[in-house]
């Protein structure tokens, strides 16, 4: 079956409210700050703000909920989405009430992405989860999540979590709950974002691994004799930096991400980042654009300081070049 896509092309920005090794004392941040990040991604003309998560990281970290809740009130006309909340960490039914408040609050320009996560074990140690059931609880999770967004009394029997007769109140604004995108690059990830949810959204893939994990899924989802009532979202999220050559933001790439994940990134920054003067950076967007994605999530690397300039020279110097696939939206 052939994946319903949507037609034009949407740019985000992925931004978290974060820093690495301040220069004197413990990093305090400030509404303002919150504020005016907001504020500049609107400006900028970007479609959409997405935060990610981890409950304990290699560097500071909010809570994604809480900070769109926040940006919600910025911004009434941003969609705003987490890139990919590691729902196994929680239980799903306060989950459900949370996103379910999210939505309201963003007056339904929600998309809830989820993941599995699995690269810090310490974070499932600390959560009381075993790593390896981390598949297994997404995918209930994802049922218990449809059951409380439906308006009505809900129960539930499944390995992780049981109840019965729960009505949930309100029901989320936008009709059965927001899209659910989910990350994951494994076929039995790509298996049950074909089978359960409305979206992938993957990172550090290639475009040509991202068109063979649209045909995964697309199979998944036809062996599963799914049946969509809106747009399959098929979105990526891209390392990115602009800079006067592509060496230069190759080295800056490298040192923020090395330090992010705690690893030596140069090869993968080499592999899989859109990374240089504005045109060949478009370049990699309209590869993954015609590999099937449609919703491109910039996460902009290097020196934190650097972050808003970044935003901005995308928005003046690239973006353009993007016009005649991004529509009038």
């Amino acid at each position: 079956m052939d994946l319903p896509l949507d037609d034009h092309l949407s740019i985000g920005v992925q931004t978290i409210h974060r820093r690495t090794e301040p220069a004197t004392g413990p990093w305090l941040p400030t509404v303002d700050e919150m504020r005016s990040l907001v504020e500049l991604v609107d400006r900028c003309g970007y479609d959409s703000l997405w935060v990610g998560d981890h409950v304990a990281f290699t560097i500071a970290i909010f809570d994604p909920l809480l900070q769109l809740a926040q940006a919600a009130v910025v911004s009434r006309r941003l969609v705003f989405g987490t890139g990919v909340y590691l729902l196994p960490l929680r239980h799903p039914t306060p989950v459900a009430k949370q996103v379910s408040t999210l939505d309201h609050l963003t007056e339904g320009r929600f998309i809830f992405g989820v993941g599995v996560g699995g690269e810090f074990p310490k974070e499932y140690e600390a959560c009381g989860v075993p790593i390896n059931e981390r598949g297994a609880r997404l995918s209930e999770s994802l049922t218990v999540l449809r059951k409380l967004w439906s308006g009505g009394p809900a129960s539930h029997d499944g390995r992780f979590f049981k109840f019965q007769g729960v009505k949930m109140q309100p029901p989320p604004r936008q009709a059965g709950g927001p899209p659910i995108w989910c990350g994951g690059r494994s076929d039995p990830a790509l298996r049950r974002i074909g089978r359960m949810t409305d979206g992938w959204m993957s990172y550090v893939v290639t475009p040509d691994m991202f068109r063979q994990g649209l045909e995964k899924i697309a199979t998944s989802a036809s062996e599963a004799a799914r049946t969509f009532d809106r747009p399959f979202g098929t979105a990526h999220l891209l390392f990115t930096r602009i800079d006067d050559t592509y060496e230069k933001a190759l080295d800056a790439a490298t040192v923020s991400l090395s330090q992010r994940y705690a690893m030596d990134f140069r090869k993968a920054a080499e592999r899989y980042c859109a990374l240089g003067p504005p045109h060949q950076v478009i370049e990699t967007i309209f590869k993954f654009q015609q590999a099937g994605a449609r919703h491109i999530i910039l996460d902009f690397v290097g020196p934190y300081e650097e972050r808003d300039q970044q935003i901005e020279r995308f928005a003046a110097e690239a973006m353009p070049l993007l016009a005649g696939l991004r529509g009038r939206r």
